[in-house]
């Protein structure tokens, strides 16, 4: 069973892995100032050269989610706001936010760029079909 507001489940699941993810950020950095392998001028415009690529790769991660997801939740906030939330919509949000969250742990993790460009292409197949069908829906509900 699902009422409007059921389209939310994803976003909040995403929007809490996105800080999941951004405390990786901060903990990369705090340990590798803890082990010396950067200072504070290394960040004192963004993430210089000499900041080392293993603890680039988790902001590198953070800003991704922070880029296309955001599609994803305007996305929900129009299916919520036109009532248009349906069995397939929410199957659709689920599949972005599972495809994201294993994007992130391939990414960080092993970081294999195939396997990244795999998931990465799911997820943003799902966010199109999702957006194709809330198309679908308002038109025909402006049309009839």
């Amino acid at each position: 069973m699902h009422t409007t507001a059921t389209i939310f489940g994803p976003v909040f699941v995403l929007v809490f892995w996105t800080f999941v993810v951004l405390n990786c950020v901060g903990y990369a950095r705090i340990r590798a100032a803890i082990r010396g392998a950067v200072t504070a001028s290394d960040f004192r415009l963004g993430e210089s050269e000499n900041v080392p690529e293993h603890v680039r790769l988790p902001n590198r991660n953070y800003m991704n989610l922070l880029e296309l997801p955001q599609v994803f939740y305007i996305g929900c906030l129009v299916i919520y706001s036109t009532n248009i939330t349906s069995p397939t919509l929410l199957v659709l949000a689920w599949l972005y936010v599972v495809f994201r969250i294993t994007h992130s742990i391939v990414h960080l993790s092993y970081n294999n760029p195939v396997h990244r460009l795999y998931v990465f292409a799911a997820s943003n197949t799902a966010l199109f079909v999702l957006w194709v069908i809330s198309a679908v829906a308002l038109w025909g509900r402006n049309v009839a």
